[in-house]
């Protein structure tokens, strides 16, 4: 079984944006494997954390499951980050 290429901090972000129209993403990592991403996004207005989370899962596809090994991902709507920000 051949390993998937690394991936960047630019690759993820980018898959998410493209999967998510209109979310602001960031995302954090430097080793191809193990990223951080905080999504702010009015898809995840009235849905819970398990449910904003496989929005993002979704817009990944394979690269969950192939060049991904672990995502730390926090989800905000534009009022949860603009009162986490202001607080």
């Amino acid at each position: 079984m051949q390993e998937a290429c690394p991936m960047t901090a630019e690759d993820v972000r980018q898959l998410i944006v493209t999967g998510m129209p209109g979310a602001e993403v960031q995302v954090f990592g430097d080793d191809g494997r193990h990223f951080q991403a905080v999504i702010v996004s009015t898809s995840f207005a009235g849905l819970m954390p398990v449910r904003r989370h496989q929005l993002v899962y979704a817009a990944l596809g394979d690269a969950m499951k192939e060049a991904v090994h672990a995502l730390s991902i926090s989800t905000h709507t534009p009022e949860e980050w603009a009162a986490r920000s202001a607080g």
